[in-house]
């Protein structure tokens, strides 16, 4: 399978060289475009005023660019990088959990997204802050063959599968569940300041070591889930989800 592999964190993150090394070792080509830098909660933003500037970098057994722009830019520049067809586009693995309202400001869950609407199977995986590399590696292999299982499935345009783990110990991860998006919005706020000339700005209070505050997730849904120990898949279509749908198909994962 030829695999394009992108993210918002980053082409040199650890979570996108998980899935690398993953897709690598069970013998799939790889292609990487990603950006150069730090892009989260980008959403799909695309660039529209200036050039995409691309730069080769090495990368031991698959070819690897960093782009100097989003990560839709990312995959929608991957036909003009590349002459042969995709099989599989893999967005991730996100230092955090894109579930619920996440996926609606994800750079992570955009360039899958995107993906999907070139008529590339996608999928978006994220796992919640403070994971290490076992439990990156332990993910990466989860969707590498969740990819192998949906690579011939016709998914609806638009269709993308999300996939989220916890940030604990592998041995205690329960197992995975389809399940729907959580509702739950966050509580983060804004902290009013004037800078030393006088001037009001504004600073997200939100706090990457702590955790956006939000409210509670109702039961049954993926951050609900997810709280609760369990890798989460949902697909996300335009205006629902397909769970329902790809249940039959998800029965192995779910034993």
């Amino acid at each position: 399978m030829h695999i394009v592999i992108t993210n918002d964190d980053g082409i040199y993150s650890s979570g996108l060289r998980a899935l690398a090394e993953s897709a690598l070792r069970r013998g799939h080509r790889v292609t990487i475009s990603a950006p150069n830098g730090q892009c989260s909660a980008n959403s799909q933003h695309i660039t529209l005023t200036k050039p995409l500037l691309v730069h080769e970098v090495p990368w031991e057994g698959a070819r690897a660019f960093a782009v100097e722009g989003t990560p839709t830019d990312c995959v929608r520049i991957v036909p003009a990088l590349i002459d042969d067809p995709v099989d599989f586009c893999l967005s991730g693995i996100n230092k955090g959990e894109n579930a619920g309202s996440a996926v609606y400001y994800s750079g992570t869950v955009a360039a899958a997204r995107e993906a999907a609407m070139l008529y590339m199977p996608a999928m978006a995986v994220s796992i919640r802050m403070g994971a290490d590399d076992e439990m990156r590696r332990k993910l990466a292999d989860m969707a590498i063959e969740l990819a192998e299982q949906f690579e011939k499935t016709p998914l609806p345009r638009f269709c993308v599968i999300n996939l989220n783990a916890p940030a604990i110990p592998i041995g205690q991860w329960k197992k995975m569940v389809v399940c729907p998006l959580s509702q739950a919005y966050y509580l983060d706020g804004y902290e009013k300041r004037v800078s030393p000339l006088g001037q009001t700005y504004l600073w997200l209070a939100a706090n990457d070591t702590s955790g956006v505050p939000m409210e509670p997730a109702e039961p049954g849904s993926d951050y609900a889930f997810l709280q609760d120990g369990h890798v989460t898949c949902t697909f996300l279509g335009p205006f629902t989800d397909y769970n329902g749908q790809y249940m039959e198909k998800m029965q192995d994962f779910l034993k």
